[in-house]
């Protein structure tokens, strides 16, 4: 159990230290949109070579489908949950949450992954563990950037931030306790559910904002962030 919690906590840290990292200082928005650009592009890669394909090899398509669906519904409905509480705060404190949000539910299914590899002997790369950095990195950046522009204090940015990342990490453990009875199609559903509420937050949220941001550059720096975590993807298979 111990090193799934010290995995767990490996994948998760990235939440934290952006949090830490924007609190720093303000940083212009321009750096701002392209390191958010940059993590569009390793979460697109992500899911492309890693949520779905380790799901279409381990369970096939149809528990696949299923969870991508369900992914895309359970974000987009909390989203919608977190627009009407925004609205009724005024807006500007719940700056950064959808991001938040996203995070939230692409790494708990993905840790719970995590967790079952770990509990069958599988090891984890170099690789690997630098695609978590890419991809969570700049999530966490931007979402503090925008809470902190919302008026909410540094405080309660790294508060919430440490809870998605506590969240996080405990499901690599959950994974490694349940991996006797998660069956294929279950594991497959999980990586499906992560891609699904991952994909509807980057064409709500990321990558707008990225553009917002960024301007021209934006789409430069996605690409760059999908070459680069799509070459680690490689290397880690």
């Amino acid at each position: 159990m111990i090193p799934s919690l010290l995995w767990g906590l490996v994948g998760a840290a990235p939440l934290v230290i952006g949090a830490l990292l924007a609190g720093l200082r303000r940083w212009p928005d321009r750096l701002i949109g392209v390191v958010l650009g940059f993590g569009a592009g390793a979460l697109i890669a992500s899911i492309a070579f890693e949520l779905w394909e380790e799901g279409l090899e381990i369970g096939g398509p149809i528990p696949l489908a299923l969870g991508v669906a369900l992914g895309a519904a359970v974000y987009f409905t909390a989203d919608r949950l977190v627009e009407r509480w925004a609205a009724r705060a005024g807006g500007g404190a719940a700056a950064g949450v959808p991001l938040a949000l996203g995070a939230l539910l692409d790494g708990v299914p993905e840790q719970l992954v995590l967790g079952f590899g770990l509990a069958a002997g599988g090891g984890v790369s170099v690789a690997l563990v630098v695609a978590i950095f890419v991809s969570n990195l700049p999530e966490s950046v931007g979402s503090s950037a925008d809470l902190l522009e919302g008026g909410v204090s540094r405080g309660r940015v790294v508060l919430l931030w440490a809870a998605v990342a506590a969240v996080c990490a405990l499901a690599t453990v959950a994974g490694w306790a349940l991996a006797d009875v998660a069956t294929p199609g279950m594991r497959a559903g999980l990586s499906g559910f992560a891609a699904g509420a991952l994909l509807v937050m980057l064409v709500d949220s990321m990558i707008p904002e990225a553009q917002r941001r960024a301007k021209d550059v934006a789409g430069i720096a996605t690409v760059l962030g999908f070459a680069l975590a799509a070459g680690l993807s490689t290397v880690g298979g």
